[in-house]
């Protein structure tokens, strides 16, 4: 039995120690944009899904915020990890997706910025992640949508670790990009148990809000205002050759956004495409 155990032991620890492959230049150059598998590899995306920039309404301060920090970052010089968190619907996840193709099509850039989606379940394995693409020439957005934690989820640490606080660090060619329905990654229960089991409370919850601190760029998304509202769905109209009386419009906006309980990017984009279906106007590639 011991014999056994020790050989299922040696088979843990090879699997665990087994370092990440580089990445392969022909794979990086198959497209602009990858997801990350935890066994290792980069599953290239073929088509991102993503919305035009100028679509993007209601947001014009974090819009130039996140582009000025991605530019920075994308020629070399000097960017911060950055925490897009608030309101559902407002675009967070948008804005990075179209920052990215803005930037990448860039003279002086040209496509030689990479973007990475890693789940919020795999990011225990962030730091293979990050050896593997240490040795590479081109320049990576390492993006996590929707991301936090709760109960005794520990996988946090792998996070806070890559974000300027273990001993490798962040490599120089990466940059970390999240969205989040709140400004604390940490759910208050997390904390309050931290609290109540710890030996030292003031300290366990200091570790556990200093992580959203890690990121230097925080960009707060809130609910729009009516007026934001329709100039959301004004601005997909135009853009989509959608013809209706503007009267009509708003009416059947302001309906819409009622009938749901809330207003934001999201449900302005369902509004527009059930106009687009009952008015027989296709929407094409979006």
């Amino acid at each position: 039995m011991l014999a056994r155990i020790a050989v299922a032991l040696e088979a843990i620890a090879g699997r665990m120690a087994a370092p990440a492959a580089e990445p392969a230049d022909d794979i990086l150059d198959r497209a602009e944009a990858f997801i990350w598998q935890p066994e290792g590899r980069l599953a290239p995306v073929a088509k991102v899904s993503r919305v035009e920039m100028e679509l993007l309404q209601g947001v014009d301060r974090m819009r130039d915020t996140l582009m000025q920090n991605t530019e920075r970052f994308a020629t070399g010089l000097p960017a911060n990890n950055a925490l897009l968190w608030g309101a559902r619907g407002m675009g967070k996840s948008s804005l990075v997706k179209a920052a990215h193709a803005a930037i990448n099509a860039r003279p002086g850039v040209e496509g030689r910025l990479k973007l990475i989606e890693i789940h919020r379940e795999d990011i225990e394995s962030l730091p293979a992640l990050m050896t593997l693409l240490r040795a590479s020439d081109y320049r990576f957005i390492v993006f996590c949508d929707d991301l936090s934690f709760d109960g005794n989820d520990a996988s946090y640490k792998s996070l806070k670790a890559v974000l300027e606080g273990g001993i490798e660090g962040r490599p120089d060619n990466v940059i970390l990009y999240a969205t989040s329905n709140r400004r604390h990654l940490l759910a208050r229960e997390m904390v309050e148990n931290e609290r109540s089991t710890a030996i030292n409370p003031g300290e366990a919850v200091e570790e556990k809000v200093s992580l959203s601190d890690r990121f230097g760029l925080w960009l707060g998304f809130h609910k729009c205002s009516q007026d934001e509202f329709l100039a959301m769905v004004r601005g997909y109209c135009a853009h989509f050759g959608i013809a209706i009386d503007d009267d009509q419009l708003q009416r059947e906006a302001l309906e819409w956004s009622t009938t749901r309980g809330s207003r934001s990017g999201r449900v302005a984009w369902q509004f527009v495409q059930d106009l687009a279906g009952r008015l027989e106007v296709r929407l094409g590639d979006r």
